[in-house]
């Protein structure tokens, strides 16, 4: 029997940090979800140590990282590269989280509104943890500030005297165009 974490019998699907990168069943994409990328100066971000683990599995999926703020054209340039390929493809988001691959608000309502904006195009055969991250992200679309501003990554980087970043985080749509890798 398949280990039922992989989530295999849906197209999208969610996982957090690199165990769910391991975990979840092979997929043609791949979207890392980072809401608040916070690395330290000069050091790379759990994002893009994730990216580059995601870009070396052997079956070579295509990579994105995103965002609240790209989330709707993640959602669309992975809908054109599913049209490109001409089949139903298999979607992982994969949540960075709390840099240890635990829980983080922000990685999730991010998560929600990519699923939402995916189901929005007609992706939506998702896993029951798509489904709760989408159906979570709709109803708080308005506070979304103020729950960056209060999780803990929020809180975090607020003390550290980053609460710009923190407040451009939350901006919903801000960019128009998806990061791949």
């Amino acid at each position: 029997m398949a280990d039922s974490r992989a989530q295999q019998t849906y197209q999208v699907r969610l996982g957090w940090g690199a165990a769910g990168l391991r975990q979840l069943a092979k997929s043609g994409i791949v979207v890392v979800v980072d809401a608040i990328g916070a690395a330290p100066e000069g050091e790379p971000s759990e994002a893009s140590l994730l990216a580059a683990d995601a870009a070396a599995l052997p079956h070579a999926p295509l990579v994105f990282v995103a965002s609240l703020r790209n989330a709707t054209a993640t959602a669309k340039a992975v809908y054109a590269e599913q049209v490109a390929r001409g089949g139903r493809t298999a979607i992982n988001l994969v949540l960075v989280g709390d840099g240890e691959g635990g829980f983080a608000v922000e990685d999730y309502l991010a998560a929600g509104a990519i699923g939402d904006a995916l189901s929005a195009l007609g992706l939506d055969h998702s896993s029951p943890d798509v489904a709760v991250a989408t159906e979570g992200f709709r109803p708080l679309t308005r506070a979304l500030k103020h729950l960056f501003s209060a999780s803990a990554s929020g809180l975090a980087l607020t003390d550290a005297g980053r609460r710009d970043e923190v407040r451009a985080a939350a901006q919903h749509d801000a960019e128009d165009r998806a990061a791949q890798v």
